[in-house]
């Protein structure tokens, strides 16, 4: 036996030895729980109405400030908030944060009015709010947005009422017609301020299919033929006329699928508007007529 064991017995050794071996591991795994990035939740007064107002950013790994990073902007669903993209394990939002992490990109993800937001003015005006604030926090690139059902609808509406501020959009099961879309009236009514009998002009201003010639940016879109939440055939008249007049489009069409999209159609979709926004160089000043109009929405 060595000398310097002969006073120690193995019953006193082992159990130093694993509290070493545990402290060991413990460090490891604190160190790589430090470098994970972690969702801020962010509060801010709305200058639309003076409530507060709350938005979740997640830096991406090893994030450096002293970098430009681009804007990823998630929307969640109908009857969710700020977390779901944040947290749930659903193919939609994992994706939307794998693609994000992957790209270096901050991930924002707004209430925008939380669970029946349909995009409206007052969600419209937090958007804008949202994405001058983080500019202020950040240096940001370019700014593509992304969502899910309700979520997919707003990113189509945001892009079309301000493609100034926005570089790409993707949705995923959305609309692109308030006008003919049937569910969650309510919801839409009380978001809108008025029925669509009381205020067509309103449900039409919201609706993308409307206003393709403002879709200038790269658009993804994926949609399922037998979902009766959110019919896809709006989007898919959409897509046929963006293509008509020369934009970049990728629909990825599933006739026997739901309300719902998979890891691997999120991703194509995804890809594509990045490949295409990245493709077309760094991101042009705002234009003096874009933020007077930006403004303008919100002191409304």
């Amino acid at each position: 036996m060595r000398p310097d064991l002969d006073n120690l017995t193995l019953d006193r050794l082992l159990p130093q030895t694993a509290v070493a071996s545990l402290l060991s591991l413990g460090l490891l795994c604190g160190l790589a729980f430090a470098q994970e990035p972690q969702p801020q939740d962010v509060a801010f007064v709305a200058r639309a109405d003076g409530t507060t107002q709350r938005y979740v950013v997640l830096l991406p790994p090893q994030f450096d400030d002293g970098q430009t990073h681009d804007l990823l902007l998630v929307f969640h669903g109908h009857g969710s908030d700020r977390w779901q993209f944040v947290r749930q394990d659903r193919d939609e939002c994992r994706v939307a944060r794998d693609v994000a992490a992957a790209h270096r990109m901050i991930l924002v993800s707004p209430d925008y009015r939380a669970r029946t937001s349909w995009m409206g003015p007052r969600a419209e005006a937090d958007v804008i709010q949202i994405i001058a604030e983080v500019k202020a926090k950040h240096r940001i690139g370019k700014t593509v947005l992304c969502g899910g059902s309700m979520g997919g609808t707003a990113s189509l509406t945001f892009a079309a009422l301000h493609p100034e501020l926005v570089a790409g959009a993707v949705s995923m099961n959305g609309t692109a017609n308030l006008l003919e879309y049937e569910q969650f009236q309510d919801a839409i009514r009380e978001s809108f301020g008025g029925t669509k009998a009381e205020i067509p002009e309103e449900y039409k201003r919201r609706s993308a299919e409307y206003w393709p010639e403002r879709l200038t940016m790269p658009i993804g879109a994926t949609t399922g033929g037998k979902d009766t939440l959110v019919p896809p055939d709006s989007v898919l008249r959409l897509a046929a006329v963006l293509k008509k007049i020369g934009r970049e489009v990728l629909v990825v069409h599933r006739p026997d699928g739901g309300h719902s999209t998979n890891y691997a159609d999120g991703k194509a979709v995804l890809e594509f508007v990045l490949q295409r926004v990245k493709a077309a160089g760094p991101s042009s000043a705002v234009s003096a007529e874009g933020a007077a109009k930006a403004e303008g929405v919100v002191k409304k």
